[in-house]
């Protein structure tokens, strides 16, 4: 089962535009010479190529056409962009449309269109690269991305992605004034006083009740953004138990007219609507249903919400419907608790009761709807308790994790309350993602300084900071095996504690991995000192600045497919396709060993049907099925899939060489391997996290990825935390990499030669 890694923002890798075009001309790819580069249009990263093409165009004569080769090293994908000068859209909204078909090469392969204002200043404006909704259809289909255009925006840039490989075509595309620029607001950042953040925390509960549980009709089509927004403004300042409960009950009746709120310990009768007509021989009962949880932007035949509705003639429940008159009852904080129907009885015009008739408030161009914004204050608070509420229900790793979830809403609500910006909020979001100990867990922002990076790589080895890979470019006298002792004068123990407190990971060789990335990353062109020690008696400092992402280095390897030795093959599964499998398949099946490289994320795990004569399965997958609040009674839907043996099996003696950074799809692969006993495991402990992401959007453009199932290894045993262990440990060592040596594949080399 696959996952998406590594979600990037294009911000990290795209400088400014240097080509600005006063109008969008031309953007159906209709003039220009087939085979060429479409006119205006523009492939900033290498090992990408990109053409016109007459073949199955969706609309017209021709299209574009992107697709890889061999990308060059730490080039995470392709783009084919332009920019357009933003003066004739300044405070405008738009709407950027195209039609897109793709042929993925792997599992991890995606398309993702993207758009981004660029301001004066080198400020940032609105973004959206589709990361939460990512393009895989081999068949045209149209996408849309709308955003506003800042008064003081001076380029428009647009693109299309290509992640990792294959082929991506795109046509008919259009960018149009939509309307006025919709109004932000910014509410400035202020502590919560008094009884502020507990009025929050039982909002917040009853946000999640509602929105997860709770099936009339009308919280079903509700504008949960705006209704926690509008929530924060209302019960932050209620002065007690009884105005808290009158402000959050006249909030929700819109959408819960049978919903009650009152102070503790004096609970209200149940409201004679939840009780059935007695002569009411069509009635039917409706109630929330959640395979995981329907985000709309997660993988929709995995997880997904909806309300089933059966015949109740009379007020009969079947065995499987919560009783509408027995509603959930809970107490929310602040003196306050709730009662909420998990069920509610329905006749031919919907959920009963039925809201009182109000003349619908429509959006138009003309009446532009509010911009949500980090910089805003209420937004900002909304945000948390809307992601707050996603895990509270459905997250299933909280039996396995030190999390105490509970503390991690005051404490958000706490710092969102007075985040300076967008860009501390991002921090917020993520010391809160953090506590969930999930390693797919991220938050992305276009916000993000984390633009650009060092020219080297390191690692921590022996417990220090080793550098193990320097740019071809880099300025500096800096060389594999230097220990890093200060980063701008900070022990680097110190930066990467630092750093980790924004990761989210379930096992600490996957945070380390993280952090060591992350504090590679900064902002274009900043200078960053290091002090090095090169030898007993030789430390200096140098000074690095940091570059566009294409400049990241990589450590040495072998080809991607390469014979060691005679019969001793080499494969690395971070980089062949099924093409190259296929094709190194007659020399693999006559080697008498075999080394796959698993330090990274494989694009195919064809291998493994020629490493066994027995149909293998692999782990279990368990999706959540929710029907309560607060994962009471969380019970899960059990699948996997089946690897059917092919010729030509390998009789060579196998190893898998691996460490942290082999997550998710990787740790399917090699969970096959470690229950079947395919073949030796070297190296080091993988990442401990598999699993399908489901990823949500928050207002103010803000992405949350996590793992919306729980996977347990083939005999029921944990993996979540623990992760594919080897059979055969082994560490780099510093003297290693001062002498050019991979030591562990120099292990598994030694195992497959015996």
């Amino acid at each position: 089962m696959c996952v998406i890694r590594n979600l990037l923002l294009v911000g990290q890798s795209l400088a400014a535009a240097t080509f600005v075009w006063a109008q969008p001309a031309d953007l159906d790819f209709e003039r220009g010479q087939l085979g060429k580069m479409p006119p205006g249009w523009f492939v900033p990263t290498a090992g990408y190529t990109a053409t016109l093409t007459d073949q199955r165009p969706h609309k017209g004569k021709r299209c574009a056409l992107l697709e890889s080769g061999e990308p060059a090293a730490g080039v995470p994908f392709g783009n084919l962009m332009r920019a357009i000068d933003a003066a004739p859209y300044r405070g405008k909204r738009v709407r950027l449309r195209a039609a897109v078909r793709c042929e993925p090469a792997g599992p991890g392969d995606r398309v993702q269109m993207w758009m981004r204002v660029d301001r004066e200043g080198g400020k940032r404006g609105f973004f959206d690269n589709m990361g939460d909704r990512p393009i895989r259809s081999k068949s045209w289909r149209t996408y849309e991305i709308e955003g506003n255009i800042a008064a003081d925006a001076r380029s428009i840039n647009i693109g299309f992605m290509l992640m990792r490989s294959g082929r991506l075509w795109m046509d008919d595309v259009t960018l149009e004034v939509v309307g006025e620029a919709a109004p932000v607001i910014h509410d400035p950042p202020r502590p919560l006083e008094g009884r502020a953040l507990e009025n929050l925390v039982a909002f917040t509960k009853l946000l999640g009740y509602l929105r997860y549980f709770h099936p009339s009709d009308e919280a079903a089509d509700a504008d949960w953004n705006g209704l926690a927004v509008s929530g924060v403004r209302a019960v932050e300042p209620a002065r007690d138990p009884r105005e808290l409960a009158r402000q959050l009950e006249e909030l929700f009746r819109p959408i819960a007219p049978t919903v009650r709120v009152f102070p503790v310990g004096r609970t209200p009768p149940v409201p004679d609507a939840l009780e059935p007509a007695p002569d009411a021989n069509k009635l039917r009962v409706r109630a929330w249903r959640h395979r995981g949880v329907g985000t709309g932007e997660g993988p929709g035949r995995i997880y997904r919400s909806w309300r089933a509705t059966v015949k109740a003639p009379g007020g009969k429940l079947p065995k499987s419907f919560a009783d509408p008159s027995h509603p959930w009852v809970a107490e929310l904080g602040a003196g306050v608790a709730c009662m909420v129907p998990l069920a509610l009885f329905a006749d031919e015009r919907g959920t009963l009761p039925h809201a009182a008739d109000k003349q619908a408030e429509t959006d138009s161009d003309s009446k532009p709807r509010r911009l949500y914004s980090g910089d805003d204050r209420e937004t900002r608070l909304a945000d948390v308790a809307l992601a707050w509420n996603v895990f509270q229900h459905f997250y299933p790793y909280f039996d396995v994790v030190d999390a105490d979830w509970a503390k991690t809403l005051r404490s958000s609500l706490t710092s969102a309350a007075i985040d300076a910006d967008e860009r501390a909020f991002l921090q917020t979001l993520r010391r809160m993602v953090a506590d969930l100990h999930d390693g797919h867990g991220r938050v992305m922002h276009a916000s993000d300084p984390a633009q650009a990076h060092l020219p080297v790589l390191w690692d921590w080895v022996e417990e220090q900071l080793v550098i193990t890979a320097v740019a071809k470019d880099a300025a500096a006298d800096v060389k594999p095996g230097d220990i890093v002792r200060r980063i701008d004068g900070r022990k680097p123990e110190a930066v990467l504690a630092d750093a980790e407190e924004l990761i989210s990971g379930a096992t600490p060789q996957w945070r380390r991995f993280r952090a060591l990335r992350a504090i590679l990353a900064g902002e274009p062109g900043e200078q960053v000192a290091l002090q090095i020690e090169r030898g007993d008696a030789d430390t200096r400092t140098v000074n690095l600045r940091r570059a566009a992402a294409n400049a990241i280095p990589s450590e040495a390897r072998p080809d991607k497919v390469a014979e060691l030795d005679s019969g001793i093959f080499y494969v690395d599964l971070d980089r062949i396709e099924s093409a190259d499998f296929q094709e190194a398949l007659p020399k693999l099946a006559k080697a008498r060993g075999i080394v796959f490289d698993l330090r990274g994320y494989p694009r195919t795990m064809e291998m493994l049907a020629h490493l066994t004569e027995e149909p293998l399965t692999c782990a279990q997958w368990l999706v959540p099925k929710v029907r309560e609040p607060d994962r009471r009674n969380m019970t899960f839907r059990f699948s996997n899939w089946p690897v059917q043996p092919k010729s030509p099996h390998f009789s060579a003696r196998v190893a898998f060489v691996t460490d942290a950074r082999a997550i998710s799809f990787a740790e399917t692969l090699l969970g096959i391997v470690e229950h079947y006993k395919l073949a030796e495991i070297v190296g080091g402990p993988t990442a401990g996290t598999n699993g399908n992401v489901n990823p949500f959007s928050l207002p103010g453009g803000y992405r949350v990825m996590w793992t919306g199932m729980k996977v347990l290894k083939h005999d029921g045993s944990r993996h979540h935390g623990v992760g594919i262990l080897p059979t055969v440990p082994i560490s780099r060592t510093i003297r290693g990499i001062r002498e050019g040596r991979d030591e562990l594949l120099d292990r598994a080399v030694a195992i497959v030669s015996k």
